[in-house]
């Protein structure tokens, strides 16, 4: 399936985004509507260590346990709607007709029986793992002792064929290069890395996925860079940290944008993946559902923007948490409790009419805590996606998208709204110097990259993205 680029914003204007309500809901599983009205907690979880020694082990684990605690849970404090996301573990991947298709098999009988049982909308989201090594070779054929490029696409092949109502993956193309980038401050390779290599990777493999998912009546959901932007925006931490600027991962949040798009303009539906912080943007552009999370992924990290982020969701989640027991019950039932509480107050807004009034309280708690939240308010985040939709290609979409959102740092920091360090301020008048001196010419851009960054990191193979 061809690539096609959006070209315009799916909103007339930022106030018509709010939470629940998507252009183009999607439906599937047992019940399940995204977009279509309300919003629908998303659960993730793990298994406990030893778990994975036997398949049997590890079905059990998703299935009898985690699966079935979540669900009776969501039965228990009277929630209509719920999704399981399940994010295969390394030997599910590596292995997955042994260890993979018996958990989506068993999960997706028990979503049928509690849906019968108890009237409860459900389904499950698997997002298989993508175990890529630049060293070794990103495409079919290059990996010649482990084969990982060839069992991604057999990963995404067995779930669907088993059952798996949404695809998803976690692809790490341009990996390697942004890693660097983090390490060195430098936001020239953050763009090359994520905006161009991985927007490449990207659309390669999920012309993959989209063939695979149809074939079998899966959703192809989406995509996020969690391998790339979410390292720099880690990395950068709270306010106690100090390790990678914060007005660095803030940018950088941007070049992902353009990246997690091409999931979408591949073919995939949605909803796209709860980790991808990028999601407003997205949604401004293609009006396509987004998964988030925020401040009830506090059990799997901690963010500045962890109200901010159910501003427009369409699935809330809680990014993942070991299975375990807690005082209130095993962890996934006491975090989708904590999910489900919050969505229902979102639900609530939307029935009583008072939607876009929760969305700006949420909003207007972090707008102004950090950079990126700032920049993924949802106004901002309207005028980023405006920057990319107006470039044709992903290296000038990278670049605009990078420039506009440090241009409304910049003033937002001048007026007064918005508090930066020293670090900070350099970090940003770095990036505005930078992003304004690069060529306007995509081909000029990659060869001079290819050129320098395959002299400074071993990892980078050209011939990854047929460069």
């Amino acid at each position: 399936m061809a690539i096609k680029r959006y070209t315009k914003m799916a909103y007339a204007k930022p106030d018509d985004m709010v939470f629940g309500i998507a252009k183009s809901p999607v439906s599937y599983g047992f019940g399940i509507k995204v977009g279509a009205g309300r919003v629908i907690p998303e659960i993730n979880y793990a298994p406990r260590p030893g778990r994975e020694a036997t398949p049997e082990k590890l079905t059990k684990e998703y299935v009898d346990y985690i699966s079935k605690d979540a669900i009776e849970r969501a039965v228990t404090e009277g929630f209509p709607d719920l999704q399981l996301e399940t994010e295969w573990v390394f030997q599910m991947g590596n292995n997955s007709e042994k260890f993979g298709r018996p958990v989506v098999e068993g999960q997706k009988a028990i979503c049928e029986e509690m849906h019968e049982k108890y009237g409860i909308n459900l389904a499950v989201r698997h997002t298989i793992p993508d175990m890529r090594e630049a060293e070794r070779g990103m495409r079919p054929g290059m990996d010649k002792e482990r084969s990982y490029p060839e069992k991604v696409l057999e990963s995404a092949e067995i779930a669907c064929e088993a059952g798996a109502d949404v695809l998803s993956c976690e692809t790490v193309g341009g990996k390697e290069v942004l890693d660097y980038a983090v390490m060195t401050g430098d936001i020239k390779a953050a763009l090359f890395g994520i905006g161009v290599l991985g927007s490449m990777d990207m659309e390669w493999i999920w012309q993959e996925f989209v063939k695979i998912a149809k074939k079998h009546k899966t959703v192809p959901g989406g995509d996020t860079n969690c391998s790339g932007a979410n390292v720099a925006m880690f990395m950068a931490g709270g306010f106690l940290d100090n390790d990678v600027p914060k007005t660095f991962s803030a940018v950088t949040r941007t070049f992902a944008a353009v990246r997690t798009l091409c999931a979408w303009e591949a073919g995939a539906v949605g909803p796209d993946k709860d980790c991808g912080y990028e999601g407003p943007i997205l949604k401004a552009i293609a009006g396509k559902p987004t998964s988030q999370e925020g401040k009830n992924c506090e059990c799997a990290h901690a963010d500045l923007q962890g109200n901010l982020m159910a501003q427009v969701c369409d699935l809330w989640s809680n990014e993942s948490i070991e299975y375990h027991p807690e005082f209130g019950g095993s962890s996934v039932a006491c975090w989708l409790g904590s999910l489900g509480y919050e969505v229902s107050l979102m639900n609530t807004a939307l029935l009583l009419g008072q939607e876009k009034t929760l969305r700006d309280l949420y909003m207007y708690s972090d707008r102004f805590r950090g950079p990126e939240g700032f920049i993924l308010a949802y106004d901002n985040a309207y005028k980023i996606g405006e920057a990319i939709v107006a470039e044709d290609n992903v290296y000038l979409r990278a670049k605009a998208a990078g420039l506009t959102a440090a241009k409304l740092i910049d003033e937002a920091y001048s007026n007064g709204t918005l508090q930066l360090t020293i670090s900070q301020k350099d970090m940003l008048k770095n990036i505005l110097k930078v992003l304004s001196s690069l060529p306007d010419d995509e081909n000029k851009f990659i060869e001079d990259c290819v050129k320098q960054y395959s002299a400074e990191i071993p990892a980078f193979n050209p011939k990854n993205y047929e460069l």
